[in-house]
């Protein structure tokens, strides 16, 4: 299937007439689902199709309650790292909003030509000459096990099928990813009476973006099968071109459970995505950097702290008690004794020059 070139989307509000109180309401473009502030009752808005907003084929339900989400994202707060923000854990669950997200479900038809290099491994026994204990050289024999490789080139024809990509620019596609699979076995047929009474968003993402998303997982899939389907002990090497025909590109809409937590004003808020059928759960919980750097300066004084005392208990007592050590005394060496010279005939010259 051929995708239909980008059209822009219109972003004008739409009027929705309430009928239960008759109140006219204005409903944002990208919402499908609208609650009457007078009487709370839920309307669905239905437009027509058009070439990059389709009408839905699919929904999958909510299985996991109200109550089941809010208690797994207590639980998944409470098991946070100690570096996390504090205001994200005293954040409020009860903002925890039911969100019927769009996702389009790909499938094709994969056509692929392969090369690699397969590795096929065979043992035999060798001999090789040893000491022993001794000191004596000893012939001996061993397995061993070589690998001979040879190359391999192929075909492959394979069916892409259940490869779900988000529809939707307030939802990165990783973040779908993390909190995937869904049960695609519970999927229905799409009626608006499915989400009345629901938060439900309208594709914000052209067909042609969902189509480059749904083919590059489609690519990404088809080399991990083909990893896989390599023959022999091993492989390296392993190259492939892919074509897709026969795609088909169907919406959807999965059940999501959402909270967003506004923990510091001047920061997007940290959001929490809960599949609404498995209670998969994704986020990334922003860390306050107060906290680390105060577990840095912390860890330092705890590495400094052996050196420190070590270089306490070296002082001199005196030193500790902050009382100066005297200098040490100088000393001098005593002067050397005067030398006597003895004359020839055995007698010693007296002080005054004299002989005795």
């Amino acid at each position: 299937m051929t995708p239909r070139p980008p059209v822009r989307f219109s972003r004008a509000p739409v009027q929705l007439e309430c009928e239960t109180c008759g109140a006219s309401l204005r409903v944002e473009a990208d919402q499908r689902t609208a609650v009457c502030p007078y009487c709370a009752s839920p309307s669905v808005v239905e437009r027509p199709p058009s070439n990059d907003r389709p009408p839905p084929h699919f929904v999958l339900g909510f299985t996991m309650t109200r109550e089941s989400a809010q208690g797994a994202v207590k639980a998944w707060l409470g098991k946070r790292s100690l570096f996390v923000q504090s205001s994200v854990k005293r954040g409020t669950i009860d903002a925890i909003r039911g969100v019927y997200t769009p996702a389009y479900l790909y499938s094709a038809m994969a056509q692929s030509r392969y090369a690699a290099q397969i590795g096929e491994d065979y043992q035999e026994t060798e001999t090789y000459t040893t000491t022993d204990d001794k000191g004596n050289s000893v012939t001996r024999t061993r397995v061993v096990t070589r690998t001979e490789h040879r190359h391999l080139e192929g075909q492959r024809a394979t069916y892409v099928m259940d490869v779900l990509v988000v529809a939707s620019r307030a939802v990165q596609n990783a973040e779908l990813e993390a909190i995937e699979p869904f049960d695609l076995r519970t999927m229905r047929l799409y009626t608006p009476a499915v989400l009345s009474g629901w938060v439900a968003e309208e594709p914000t993402m052209t067909q042609a973006e969902c189509y480059a998303l749904a083919r590059r997982e489609a690519l990404e899939k088809i080399g991990r099968d083909l990893e896989g389907f390599m023959p022999g002990d091993s492989h390296h090497g392993l190259t492939h071109e892919t074509r897709l025909d026969q795609e088909t590109l169907e919406l959807l809409y999965v059940p999501l459970w959402v909270l967003a937590i506004r923990h510091d004003p001047r920061e997007p808020p940290f959001r929490v995505l809960i599949n609404g059928q498995t209670g998969a759960i994704h986020g990334k919980a922003p860390l306050s950097w107060i906290k680390i750097a105060l577990a840095v300066l912390l860890v330092i004084l705890l590495i400094a702290a052996p050196f420190v005392l070590a270089a306490a208990r070296d002082r001199d007592p005196a030193e500790r008690r902050g009382v100066a050590r005297p200098p040490p005394a100088l000393t001098t060496s005593p002067a050397p004794a005067p030398t006597e010279r003895v004359r020839p005939g055995g007698s010693r010259p007296t002080p005054t020059g004299g002989t005795r």
